[in-house]
C-alpha cells in the first residue's frame, strides 16, 4: 500500500470535493453559507475505518477495493450509495 501515494490523492479528492467552499443551504425565511460535512476515514497501521464503521483490515477486499480508488485517483466506489447524485 502506497500511504503516500493515498495522502496525495486524499488532499487532490478534497479539493474537488469543494473543501473550504461554502454552500448555500436554503431555508425557510433565508438561506445560510454551509460547509460540505467531513467524511472521515482513518488509516491504521493493519487497516481502515470510514465514517464510524467497522474496522477493515487492509485484507479485507472491500478495504482494498476502497485504497485501489483512491490509489488511482477516484473516489471510492462504495461512497456511490451514501451520495448518489456525486461528491
Amino acid at each position: 500500500i502506497d500511504f503516500d501515494l493515498i495522502l496525495e490523492n486524499v488532499k487532490d479528492l478534497n479539493v474537488l470535493a469543494g473543501e473550504g467552499i461554502s454552500q448555500i443551504e436554503h431555508m425557510p425565511g433565508g438561506a445560510r453559507l454551509r460547509l460540505p460535512e467531513p467524511l472521515p476515514l482513518t488509516l491504521y497501521q493493519n487497516g481502515i475505518v470510514m465514517f464510524n464503521g467497522p474496522f477493515r483490515p487492509y485484507e479485507d477486499p472491500s478495504a482494498q477495493q476502497c485504497l485501489q480508488d483512491i490509489m488511482d485517483g477516484y473516489f471510492p466506489s462504495e461512497l456511490q450509495m451514501h451520495y448518489p447524485d456525486g461528491i
